[in-house]
């Protein structure tokens, strides 16, 4: 794995010095007050970019208003540490602060928290979304003396059975919640339809992960799954069109109903908005469908 920016333009390297900056006194915050044993001493490792800027095939398009984050993979020395509502929420908040200003950072900011232990036991098992990492990632910061484990590659046959296996499992639950979904819409339980396309989505997603990296973030963020599932699947990005306001408002209410839609009093989503997320998320399943057979008979040849 790489280190440094130097392959990327001036302005990106400026906002990922502020982004690695913003992460390391924020962590340094949140740890400073910690007396506890478990927290004691915890240590922040590593910083690495992943995806398409680490790659080279990011996307800026104003006209389409598709942006490519940047994709993070941070490293602590444990995995209490990895708790986002403990340690990271306020990093994650002035980092969206610092975008909607549009001055020192420009570009939307995406992380995946894990502790070294757990990278290394996922790289030990042969998980993709890994391995690509250390090949194409680039570090940012690291401390000197927590190396990564060595990788091992599946056979084709095990690659074979915990893909299938993670396919049959999360493509039924997701379809289930589809079709759970489209009968709260006919009867009229809106709020209900809307939170089951929520989780329908936010499977579908993690059925893709599964199936092509063996590996899926802890998260219900559906924009951090959304963008990670396009920049394994570019067809994807067909899925959430943002021309219009009415396009861009039913997906903000999608996002935001995995808790407004159960707990919010004031949420409110039309018979109009709930068809259209019905549909899009009718194309999202055909998509992932599709991406997934492919992967599997890709594995079954190879077996």
């Amino acid at each position: 794995m790489r280190s440094g920016t130097d392959f990327l333009p001036d302005g990106k390297q400026r906002e990922l010095a502020f982004v690695v900056d913003a992460i390391r006194e924020g962590f340094d915050f949140a740890i400073a007050r910690r007396t506890m044993p478990r927290l004691r001493g915890g240590k922040l490792l590593k910083i690495i970019l992943f995806g398409s800027y680490a790659r080279g095939d990011w996307v800026e398009d104003p006209v389409g208003r598709y942006f490519s984050d940047y994709d993070l993979l941070v490293v602590v020395d444990r995995e209490e540490l990895t708790d986002v509502p403990e340690f990271w929420a306020k990093t994650e908040e002035r980092l969206l602060a610092e975008l909607a200003g549009g001055t020192t950072l420009r570009t939307p900011v995406s992380i995946v928290y894990h502790s070294l232990d757990d990278v290394n036991e996922k790289l030990a098992l042969g998980r993709y979304f890994f391995i690509d990492i250390l090949r194409d990632g680039t570090a940012l910061f690291e401390e000197p003396g927590h190396p990564f484990a060595e990788p091992r590659p599946l056979s084709p046959a095990e690659a074979l059975k915990e893909t299938q296996d993670y396919f049959d499992e999360w493509f039924e639950s997701a379809r289930d919640f589809e079709e759970s979904a489209r009968d709260a819409i006919g009867r009229g339980k809106s709020k209900l339809a809307a939170f089951l396309l929520h989780q329908a989505s936010e499977r579908y997603y993690h059925c893709l992960f599964l199936v092509r990296t063996l590996y899926s973030p802890k998260t219900h963020n559906l924009n951090q799954l959304r963008q990670l599932a396009e920049d394994i699947e570019p067809r994807l990005k067909q899925v959430w069109p943002r021309e219009t306001k009415f396009e861009r408002r039913c997906y903000e209410l999608l996002r935001e109903a995995y808790v407004k839609a159960r707990y919010s009093r004031h949420y409110r989503i039309s018979a109009e908005q709930l068809e259209w997320l019905s549909a899009r998320v009718a194309l999202l399943h055909q998509i992932v469908r599709e991406a997934c057979e492919a992967r599997i008979a890709t594995l079954a040849e190879a077996a």
